[in-house]
């Protein structure tokens, strides 16, 4: 035991010597040794703040960029230890990479800290109850609302995204989620088309209108609509022609992006 307490203030007093080195002359030699030294404890800091849906290695360097700022900024001049200040250093660069870097949809500031704070009050008292805490618990421990803390479950959804590979039954035989995506309806051109087509046919009589309806719309041969009107199958043929030509003719004028589209 009394070995185990010399060891410990030599390596102190090392660390100590290094930070003040560092202060002096700004070597990144010294710098990379004391990273190297305190690796464990930004490694330690990275395992408490890992919740199951973050990369425990994306943590690790997180941490890792906390802890090269903490040793950058460290005044050892001040009299306090460098752990002290390096772990508030490190949680800060942690919340803030939940904060800004983790979410799917961000929800506003202030509900990202709060939801990470009851992720950490969770954790806390799951280690300490040995059992999930229940709201109750949760709020009691917080100091929320039993509305808030909901509020808080609801944006913790946010973090990630949901797999449009993923199933959207239990049986896995109910396809996905990518088969309930809407596609593009090729039936609303063709109901802006029919809307130009029906301006574009107030221009013709009615009985040429008539004719084109019989021909495009009912599939009547020229020789049947020629029976229904009366009139021979040439004459339906120049009628049909001169009344497209004026709709083509029609249509170059008022819109010129449909011109040729019968």
């Amino acid at each position: 035991m009394l070995e185990t307490t010399k060891v410990d203030a030599l390596r102190k007093r090392d660390d100590l010597i290094l930070l003040q080195r560092y202060r002096a002359t700004g070597d990144r030699r010294v710098r990379d040794e004391l990273v190297e030294r305190f690796m464990p404890l930004a490694r330690k800091l990275a395992r408490r703040y890992s919740r199951g849906y973050e990369s425990l290695d994306d943590l690790t360097q997180v941490a890792s960029v906390g802890l090269i700022k903490a040793v950058e900024r460290f005044d050892p001049s001040r009299g306090i230890a460098f752990s002290s200040y390096a772990v508030p250093t490190i949680a800060g660069e942690l919340k803030r990479y939940f904060r800004d870097y983790s979410w799917a949809v961000r929800p506003p500031r202030d509900l990202q800290e709060l939801t990470l704070r009851v992720d950490n009050v969770a954790a806390d008292l799951t280690r300490t109850l040995e059992r999930s805490p229940t709201t109750a618990e949760l709020c009691e421990e917080t100091g929320l609302s039993e509305e808030q803390l909901l509020e808080v479950i609801q944006a913790r959804s946010a973090r990630g995204a949901i797999s449009l590979q993923a199933p959207t039954g239990s049986d896995g035989e109910s396809g996905t989620l990518e088969d309930w995506i809407g596609h593009d309806d090729g039936g609303i051109e063709l109901a802006e088309t029919s809307a130009v087509l029906d301006g574009l046919l107030s221009n013709l009589s009615p009985r040429e209108r008539a004719i084109l309806r019989m021909r495009f719309d009912e599939d009547l041969t020229q020789a049947e609509i020629g029976e229904v009107i009366g009139v021979s199958q040439m004459q339906i043929s120049r009628l049909i022609r001169q009344a497209v030509q004026r709709l083509r003719e029609r249509a170059d004028q008022e819109q010129p992006a449909l011109v040729h589209a019968a």
